[in-house]
């Protein structure tokens, strides 16, 4: 671990905290309907789209109808994409005349990018179109990320609000997501990679004799304008295979640097646009810190791991940190720093390929994902994901206390409870149950890239990444008809079954009275309720997965010790 080291990760870190106040103000303005700087210029097309559209700007929705329209558009989008990848063969912008995608592959790949995980058992560069990549796969990439956007604003109304039925109209949430936040932003920062020199043409592969004399075929197409949302939305899937770890993606410490920036902008930002919603900043700031604390804690793990190498390429007497699968260009802290941020949110692209990383180093992004992606998370699951961890622990708190829980001049009962837990239970009920129904079936043992604990660390890993909308892989795993459609499953029921009891709680939370705080109210602002908020997700992390972590990367560290490797 080195001092150069440490100072990218808080260099990151700094650029980051600089810009949410500015940015979630900005947001909170554009969503609560007021002016801000770019109504202007994009107002009258917002009208135009809500005209075209016959959408009521001023109706609002229940959380049942609310609800009801994520779910009607996710799978009108789902179709789309599939009969699009189904078709590539017979459409325009396909010069390298690549075919149709095989129906398992296409359901896999439609449900991915309709879900904002954007798992990729393909190499974009050898597989989609022109077309496919942009009115495919970019399109989704600002649809969903605009759809977990509206989600999360739609739940912090149902927390600021109170006696109302209704948080919110989707159609107005997601087309101001996407037209005030993620398009100018990406404009702009496509522009600054292909300055940067990422590919930005229409124009055939380019043929080249290497050195040994043979051909190689240079992916052209238009990356750096799919690359800025790639990471600005959490999507992370790649114009090609390498994903961030190609030049062509990510030319050098600058783009990189970006791309980090980038992932984690949104979800931080969101959480000053929450303390504003319900007009305590205070309440933002504490959300804030916990995640950046869950972040900082990871960092440093997966760096010391990657830092401290192998046991067994030291036992053969060489020293130094843990290479392999990591750019020279970036080496073994910016590659640590990268794994950890896009696992702590939904991004799931990586500058390294995490099959290579250490057992220790490997199981610090597996965490992440396990723990729900609260840590600023995707472009708003982030948020709604760690309120209903805030709810729990508020009903922790009073337990303790012996009294009503509250949050927010709420009481919180049953229901609100119930939705809670609902929401946090997705993630191993989608995640475990299949990696165990894999680990002991042929098919889902047939492509693994590796036998014993680190074969098993594939299966559970991907799933893990899957269910919580990640798309980040170990590397390892192969596809097949079964992966590609057990996948697919997990991916779908990761995104809806986990929306549907946010927006659920969002409803129930909107409908409450509001009564004033007493001495007896527990803070939900201090630095107690942000130990005791991290130590709730820890402690349910724990207990729901330590078990299955334990068969993997934790028995492959121990075994390495003794100089087995897999």
């Amino acid at each position: 671990m080195t001092l150069i080291g440490w100072l990218q990760a808080a260099l990151v870190f700094a650029l980051v905290w600089l810009c949410v106040k500015p940015l979630g103000t900005y947001m909170a303005v554009t969503f609560e309907g007021g002016r801000t700087w770019m109504t202007p210029v994009l107002g009258p097309l917002e009208r135009t789209i809500y005209r075209i559209s016959r959408v009521d700007a001023g109706r609002e929705m229940s959380w049942k109808a609310y609800a009801f329209s994520v779910v009607a558009f996710s799978l009108v989008s789902l179709v789309y994409l599939y009969l699009l990848l189904r078709t590539q063969a017979f459409l325009p912008l396909n010069p390298q005349g690549f075919g149709n995608l095989a129906p398992d592959l296409a359901w896999n790949t439609a449900v991915s990018f309709m879900t904002n995980t954007n798992w990729q058992f393909y190499s974009g560069e050898s597989t989609l179109s022109y077309l496919s990549q942009m009115a495919g796969l970019a399109w989704h990439m600002f649809v969903s990320a605009g759809t977990g956007i509206a989600i999360a604003i739609a739940f912090v109304r149902g927390v600021a609000r109170a006696n109302v039925a209704t948080i919110g109209n989707f159609w107005v949430d997601l087309t101001r997501a996407v037209l005030y936040i993620l398009l100018p932003i990406s404009v702009v920062g496509a522009l600054i990679f292909a300055w940067q020199g990422m590919p930005q043409n229409f124009s055939a592969y380019t043929p080249v004799k290497t050195l040994e004399g043979a051909t190689q075929s240079i992916p052209q197409g238009p990356m750096a304008s799919m690359e800025l949302i790639k990471e600005l939305g959490t999507n992370g899937g790649g114009f090609v295979g390498a994903n961030s770890a190609a030049t062509w993606e990510n030319p050098n410490g600058f783009t990189n640097l970006l791309e980090l920036f980038c992932i984690l902008l949104i979800g931080a930002a969101l959480t000053f646009t929450y303390g504003r919603y319900v007009k305590n900043q205070r309440q933002g700031w504490a959300l804030f810190a916990a995640m950046s604390i869950i972040l900082a804690l990871g960092w440093t793990a997966a760096y010391a791991a990657e830092a401290a190498g192998n046991p067994i390429v030291h036992a053969l007497g060489v020293s130094g940190g843990n290479m392999e699968g990591k750019e020279t260009r970036f080496g073994i802290a910016a590659s640590a720093l990268f794994a950890v941020i896009t696992t702590a949110t939904s991004c799931g692209a990586v500058n390294a390929m995490h099959d290579s990383f250490t057992a220790l180093g490997g199981l610090i992004p597996l965490v992440n994902m396990q723990l729900g992606e609260v840590v600023f998370g995707g472009v708003g699951s982030g948020l709604y994901g760690m309120l209903a961890f805030v709810v729990l622990t508020v009903f922790v708190a009073g337990l303790m206390v012996g009294r009503t829980p509250e949050f927010l001049g709420k009481k919180i009962e049953r229901r609100e409870v119930q939705y809670a837990i609902l929401a946090i239970l997705v993630v191993p009920a989608f995640s475990l149950i299949p990696a165990s129904i894999a680990s002991i079936l042929p098919a889902g043992t047939a492509t693994l890239g590796n036998a014993g604990p680190h074969g098993f660390s594939e299966i559970l890993y991907a799933y893990t990444s899957g269910v919580n909308n990640n798309g980040s892989a170990f590397g390892g795993l192969g596809p097949n008809a079964y992966w590609n459609v057990s996948m697919g499953i997990s991916m779908l029921f990761g995104r809806l079954a986990e929306a549907i009891p946010a927006l659920a709680l969002a409803g129930a939370l909107a409908g409450k009275k509001s009564i004033p705080p007493t001495a007896g109210t527990f803070t939900t602002t201090s630095p107690i309720f942000v130990v005791l908020l991290i130590g709730v997700i820890l402690i349910v992390g724990a207990l729901t997965f330590f078990p299955a972590d334990a068969l993997g990367p934790i028995v492959e560290h121990l075994l390495a010790a003794q100089g087995k490797d897999f």
